[in-house]
């Protein structure tokens, strides 16, 4: 079959030796990055991750960090800005409160679910995978009945994105949601995960809840467009997060442990465990009861996001870092 590779017309021991393959099984990304000139992740900490990865073999190219953005002028709301620009307080909550009602149509359309606007609303949206751990949230269920059932501090949660067609494990999620979702009024999973329903998922959230197992996110950008929306994130320290969020100022962040000496099982117990505590002593008392620092939260992560995550950035830095 090597006739019919990247390297036709050369006989395998040639290919072992261009390559660096000292075995019969040939590694994609190690011949690339030998062949390369220099490489990059796509966040610091990705860059960090894969530089200890590949470290131990030899005659590979440098490897840089160029953290991954999104397009200010496609994604975000522009009438949110100008309210926060000119310091109206009241029509920049007027805004946001518009937007959560349009897209709680979409709802109400695929679930008959009538979801109140003055609540908050958290929104997990994003392809479905199995270190994104999509439904962590449901893990402990007798603290999640209680999230859901809370009446001081009301929340109501929609989940939304695609698994991949024949990844089963995260079909088998995306279906748990749906099932799960029957017992609760105020928790809905939209279908349609395409570039309308992401940025009215982004619109419709109060909290996006991005929850991998750190450091299995290479960057991820759907909090960048969420913020660019009026949408604070609440992470596990993974991938862009830890060059964006700061705790209670921008977002919400779980704090990082020591991830490389604990199994998975006590990786998500700590997580799963951080995410409640924050949500439940920080985050809904805040919504409800501090609503001028609810607010400031919120525009300082689309300050931020604008000023650090916008593609401009990204695409000067390609060119100056990478290519030129």
């Amino acid at each position: 079959c090597h006739k019919m590779s990247y390297f036709c017309g050369l006989t395998l021991d040639e290919v072992r030796r261009v390559t660096g393959t000292e075995d019969d099984q040939f590694n994609h990304s190690l011949a690339a990055l030998r062949f390369a000139r220099l490489s990059n992740g796509v966040s610091a900490l990705h860059g960090d991750v894969s530089r200890r990865m590949w470290g131990k073999y030899n005659n590979i190219c440098p490897i840089i960090s160029i953290t991954n953005a999104q397009n200010w002028k496609y994604w975000a709301d522009k009438q949110l800005y100008t309210a926060m620009e000119n310091k109206d307080n009241d029509k920049f909550d007027d805004r946001k409160q518009y937007l959560k009602k349009r897209a709680f149509e979409i709802v109400a359309d695929q679930t008959g679910k009538l979801f109140d606007p003055n609540v908050l609303t958290i929104v997990w949206a994003r392809r479905f995978a199995g270190y994104k751990r999509a439904d962590l949230l449901t893990w402990e269920r007798e603290r999640f009945d209680a999230l859901m059932r809370n009446t001081k501090y009301p929340v109501q949660i929609i989940w939304a994105g695609k698994p991949y067609p024949v990844d089963y494990p995260a079909i088998s999620q995306f279906n748990n949601l749906v099932q799960i979702s029957k017992e609760y009024d105020n928790m809905a999973v939209v279908i349609g995960y395409e570039l309308t329903l992401s940025k009215r998922m982004k619109q419709a959230a109060d909290v996006w809840l991005n929850n991998p197992r750190v450091p299995r996110e290479a960057s991820g950008t759907s909090g960048m467009t969420a913020a660019m929306n009026g949408a604070v994130n609440f992470s596990t320290n993974d991938g862009w997060i830890p060059e964006f969020i700061n705790h209670a100022n921008n977002g919400f962040v779980v704090p990082m442990a020591d991830y490389e000496n604990m199994t998975v099982h006590d990786q998500d117990d700590y997580d799963l465990n951080h995410i409640y505590d924050i949500l439940e002593k920080q985050i809904m008392p805040l919504y409800y009861e501090g609503k001028d620092t609810w607010r400031d939260i919120v525009k300082n992560g689309m300050r931020d996001v604008r000023f650090q995550f916008d593609s401009n950035r990204m695409a000067h830095e390609y060119y100056e870092l990478l290519y030129k």
